[in-house]
């Protein structure tokens, strides 16, 4: 027993030696630093070694006084945690097991329910689900609040911790209950997990020569499996006009990001970032190499498009490139930095903030569309349209506040309101042959009970009309 309790002394002082220099080295705790040192404290008047002693004797007195016996591993964890879930919404501490279930996120595969969420006041909220997979089909929805998982209430469970628990092998059962603006109670969704294959980038096209391209997720090879689609559709069709949807994309790879809005700009700033530290600011820039066409674009974005789909669609919008549409986005505009550690785990901290090229902040506000139109389906005859609310950055608890706005001169795009859709349009014209129509071409042809793309469509296809018109 004398043995242990010493070894266990041990470690707790090597615990608490290393907390000691690793603040003493990054809070700039040095004799002679002044400067560092008033930056550590930041007015306060207890200086970095009294908040160390606090933190060391509130690790004795559990080590010492708690009913059992706890790891050192488990405390120094457990206070990483909440050091960096209390910066922010995104900040986070990622030990070796849940490291490597982020890093499986960006190869496109693994075992789960599909959808992409983050923590609202210490509730679980869906973003957004991706698309065709089992929580997609499922029903589950942007906004969505999971209350509990397997029967466990998820109230301040970690991001990460989450999804350890919603992933998992393929054909097993997972039951999430949510609450849903609308709804008295919980609602139980059973869902069977599957691996998933996320496709990122999927095309057809809409007419003769509207051509359309949708970005689900922003992986590593988003810019390749694009660039290969595009030159197929181009092999059989001519294209005169585009419809880049990233509605409901979350995000993903910063890089994948610049590399899309590249492909359609020849020139000028894609993005920069600005944060704490100078030398770790970024500005990426757009160049004509490979640069591809120069038709009219249309990107549609809800409040499901976070992240990398905003860096694009702020680019492409900044440059006039293309016209937005759709519905204001998320407003996610920090930038993460995953910094692995020694043991294996690692931090993924909020280091920046990305603006678009006119410089600015989308932070908690998002890309405001050039035409505002809401979601919904074609109206036929007594159907009602459904618009869908998203959860937006604004909403979440200790999010960043938008830094700046529009810079002077620049002018606030032009809200065009919806005008209700035809549903008498569409559905005249209908006859006993349409009954014809195999399963794949109903497929093909869903598109025109989407109310964005059917807009889009029409926006370009009257683009066309007056270029036309110009040339007479």
């Amino acid at each position: 027993m004398f043995v242990e309790r010493n070894k266990g002394k041990s470690i707790v002082l090597g615990v608490i030696i290393a907390v000691a220099a690793f603040l003493v080295i990054h809070l700039g705790v040095l004799s002679g630093d002044s400067r560092a040192r008033e930056e550590a404290q930041g007015g306060d008047s207890k200086s970095p070694y009294e908040y160390i002693k606090l933190y060391t004797d509130t690790m004795s007195l559990v080590q010492k006084n708690y009913v059992e016996e706890v790891e050192v591993k488990k405390l120094v964890y457990g206070s990483i945690k909440g050091m960096l879930s209390d910066l922010d919404p995104h900040s986070s501490f990622m030990p070796p097991d849940m490291f490597k279930e982020m890093q499986v996120e960006t190869t496109g595969s693994f075992g789960g329910l599909g959808i992409e969420i983050t923590v609202r006041d210490g509730v679980l909220t869906v973003v957004s689900p991706i698309e065709d997979t089992p929580a997609f089909r499922a029903g589950v929805e942007a906004g969505d609040r999971i209350i509990k998982i397997n029967g466990e209430l998820s109230k301040d469970m970690t991001l990460m911790e989450a999804v350890k628990k919603m992933r998992g092998p393929k054909d097993t059962e997972i039951t999430i209950s949510i609450m849903r603006q609308g709804l008295s109670s919980l609602l139980d969704i059973t869902i069977i997990r599957d691996i998933i294959k996320v496709v990122s980038v999927k095309s057809k096209m809409l007419s003769d020569e509207i051509a359309y391209i949708r970005l689900t997720q922003f992986q590593a090879r988003t810019y390749t499996d694009l660039n290969r689609k595009m030159k197929e559709l181009k092999k059989e069709h001519p294209i005169s006009g585009l419809v880049l949807d990233m509605r409901n994309n979350p995000g993903g790879l910063l890089q994948q990001a610049v590399k899309v809005s590249d492909y359609f700009l020849k020139s000028g700033l894609i993005v920069y970032t600005d944060g704490r530290i100078s030398k770790q600011n970024m500005r990426y820039q757009a160049y004509d190499d490979g640069t591809e066409g120069d038709y009219p674009i249309v990107i549609l974005v809800n409040g499901g498009s976070a992240s990398a789909s905003e860096i694009v669609a702020g680019a492409l919008q900044d440059h006039k490139r293309a016209l937005v549409m759709g519905t204001p986005s998320f407003g996610k505009g920090s930038v993460q930095t995953i910094i692995p550690l020694e043991d294996g785990s690692a931090v993924r901290l909020t280091t920046s903030l990305y603006y678009t090229p006119s410089g600015r902040s989308i932070q908690a506000k998002g890309i405001e569309p050039d035409v505002l139109v809401e979601a919904g389906t074609v109206v036929h005859q007594d159907q009602k349209k459904g618009v869908i609310h998203h959860l937006k950055e604004k909403d979440l608890k200790g999010h960043f506040e938008n830094g700046n706005g529009p810079s002077e001169g620049s002018k606030d795009p032009q809200k065009l309101k919806q005008q209700p859709a035809d549903g008498k349009e569409q559905s005249e014209g209908k006859n006993k042959a349409d009954a014809g129509l195999d399963k794949a071409k109903d497929m093909q042809d869903k598109w025109r009970d989407d109310v964005q793309i059917l807009r889009a469509v029409e926006l370009l296809q009257g683009w066309q009309v007056f270029k036309q018109l110009g040339a007479q």
